[in-house]
Order: structure tokens, then C-alpha cells, then sequence
């Protein structure tokens, strides 16, 4: 399946920039905005609903050989769910059970998503925001951005899903460390501890996480796709198949070996075509 998302388009369903979540798009480059600044771009269950049904439209489309996800402004990334709309929609055992899934559906979404991601972070990244970016292949941050799972000063477990990023880029240990203390810590300390992949000066966030897709773009994006999926498997222990072994060769018989190869025999850039 291959549904193209033109360049400036909406989410799907969306009109506006009032969206809570916006898809703009530079060539093979397509950047999901979490787009409440007036909250910080904390997350609603609408809002996850979206997230959901955008990375699967976008994770379909072929054309697509990065994705950058933010959060709209430069104050935060996200902090994680909006409180208030707890009294509502999580405010005891059955209602948590409906709000679950549909959270949980946005970042399986993410996490099964065969495209790169780029998380360009501004500012606050905490509770379900820091979930999101934890998901993404590389993570860009400003050094004044901030840190942390506070869930335990409102009484609140974080689930697995919302804790499979964690548990993947900073392990069992760092991840517990978060979720005992509660403590929000500085952009060196998320360095050290593998939560981001690169700080980099405030004003420069946006420029490096840009770059950074347009250099994954520039690569043949089959292979972007194969080293993730081989990455992602690499943390199952069970055995490879006789198929997934072979899979690895099955790049030698693509266009894009041919150009790239003699690309670089020829001393020239390689344009891929993704095929």
C-alpha cells in the first residue's frame, strides 16, 4: 500500500492549523507537529486517536524516507497527558481501560512505523511526551531541555507500552531509577543516560534535527527500512529463520545497490529511487 501524503497537508481528517496534530511535508521528508502549544502539547485521547491514524497513513506511504516528530513552539516537546482531562476520561479503573488502548494504539503506531525518526525536542519532554520521543530512532535536544517520569506524584503506574521506549534507548535500570524518583533532570544527564542521541545549543534544535532527516533521506531508503527492522529484531533472542537470514542479501538484488556502487566507483552522489 502506497498512501502519499502531499507536501502541507493536515492529518488525516484534520482541517486547520487548529489540528492537535499537523503533517507538513518537504520532499521525502514529512514532519508530524503535536500541535497544542497553549498546553505545552500535552495529549488528549483526540489527540492520540490522530497520532495513531496519522503514523499509520504516513508508516504506508512509500515516498516517505524520514519522519520528524515535534511538538509545536519551542517551549515544549510534550509533557506527557493533559491532567484535566483526567476527571473525565481516567478517573477510575473503567474509564482508564477505554483511554488505554487508544494511547497505546498511537505508540505501537510509532514503534512499528518503517520509515526513521527524528525526534526534534524543544524544551519540556516528560511523562507520555518523553514515551513518544523515547520511540524514535534518533533524538535531538536543546540543552535547556528538561526530562523525567513525575507519574508518581499523581499515583500513576506507567504501563508497558508507554515504558517500551524507555526500557529499548536507557534500559531496565535507568528506566526504574525514573519511575521510583520521579525526579526531572537536565539535557546532560538524558545524554549520559541514552535518552537523547544529541544536544545541541537551543537555537540550533530545529536546524540539526532537519539535517539529520535529510541526511537518512539521502540514503537509499529501502536499507533505512531493512536496518531498522534487523535492529528491532536483533533484541529477540529466538534464533533467526533460514528467511530472515537470508534477508540480508536480498538488498543485492535492488536498483538502488546498482546506483549506489557505481555511484561511488564514479565518484557521484547516488540518487536513490527506492527500488
Amino acid at each position: 500500500m502506497n498512501t502519499h501524503i502531499p507536501p502541507g497537508k493536515p492529518a488525516p481528517d484534520q482541517v486547520g492549523s487548529a489540528a492537535p496534530v499537523l503533517v507538513e511535508r518537504d520532499g521525502a521528508v514529512v514532519t508530524v507537529i503535536l500541535n497544542r502549544p497553549e498546553k505545552l502539547n500535552a495529549t488528549t485521547m483526540p489527540m492520540w486517536k490522530l497520532l495513531d491514524e496519522t503514523l499509520s497513513a504516513l508508516d504506508a506511504d512509500d515516498s516517505i524516507r524520514c519522519i520528524v516528530i515535534r511538538g509545536a513552539g519551542v517551549k515544549a516537546f510534550g509533557p506527557g497527558n493533559d491532567i484535566s482531562e483526567f476527571e473525565t476520561h481516567r478517573s477510575n479503573v473503567e474509564q482508564a481501560r477505554l483511554y488505554g488502548p487508544v494511547m497505546h494504539g498511537a505508540l505501537r503506531a510509532i514503534a512499528r512505523c518503517r520509515h526513521p525518526l527524528v525526534a526534534m525536542i524543544h524544551g519540556i519532554c516528560v511523562g507520555g511526551g518523553l514515551g513518544i520521543a523515547s520511540l524514535c530512532d534518533i533524538r535531538i535536544c536543546g540543552e535547556s531541555s528538561r526530562f523525567g517520569v513525575p507519574v508518581n506524584k499523581l499515583g500513576l503506574a506507567m504501563s508497558h507500552d508507554e515504558m517500551s521506549g524507555l526500557m529499548r534507548i536507557a534500559g531496565p535500570d535507568v528506566t526504574l531509577e525514573m519511575l521510583l524518583e520521579g525526579r526531572v533532570f537536565d539535557a546532560a544527564e538524558a545524554l549520559h543516560k541514552r535518552i537523547v542521541s544529541r544536544v545541541v545549543a537551543d537555537a540550533e534544535v530545529e536546524q540539526q534535527a532537519l539535517e539529520s532527516a535529510q541526511r537518512i533521506a539521502g540514503g537509499a531508503p529501502l536499507v533505512a527500512r531493512w536496518h531498522k527492522k534487523f535492529v528491532q529484531r536483533s533484541t529477540d533472542p529466538t534464533p533467526l529463520s533460514a528467511e530472515e537470514y537470508d534477508e540480508a542479501f536480498d538488498c543485492f538484488g535492488t536498483e538502488d545497490f546498482q546506483i549506489g556502487y557505481q555511484a561511488f566507483l564514479a565518484k557521484r552522489t547516488p540518487v536513490f529511487g527506492g527500488k
